[in-house]
């Protein structure tokens, strides 16, 4: 997000946070801080915060999932053998504070386990028939 959306968000925080207080309490917390609401200064606030409102029009319809997670390879210190852009979290660590999760992308699944269960225990039958023919 560029630096002036981030602004202007920041503007219109303080202008949702403002109608809140008017809403909630009638206390307009600009008109109180800059000398009520028809001095010069509470005024301009009030238009700096209705332009922030226009300019973070875009964001409702910005998609941040691929501008932002995506950096180019010469900026990853690992194999450059990558396409022209890859993600900068492969694996997102979902940990707690209280302590590493554990990685269970190295455990076999369940279809794994069964089938070495079918072939472990078809080789016990056949060392079993083995046994009895001699």
């Amino acid at each position: 997000m560029s630096v002036v959306y981030r602004i202007a968000l920041v503007l219109v925080i303080i202008g949702a946070i403002n109608w809140g207080l008017i809403g909630f309490f009638r206390f307009d917390l600009v008109a109180y801080l800059f000398g009520g609401q028809t001095a010069v200064l509470s005024r301009w606030i009030y238009a700096l915060v209705g332009l922030a409102g226009l300019i973070s029009l875009p964001i409702l319809v910005m998609r941040f999932d691929e501008d932002e997670d995506l950096v180019p390879d010469h900026d990853l210190n690992y194999n450059h053998n990558h396409d022209q852009h890859t993600r900068i979290d492969r694996n997102p660590s979902y940990g707690m504070e209280f302590g590493d999760e554990a990685d269970f992308t190295a455990l076999k699944t369940t279809n794994e386990l069964k089938e070495e269960k079918k072939d472990t225990h078809s080789k016990n039958k056949n060392k079993n028939k083995n046994k009895n023919k001699k």
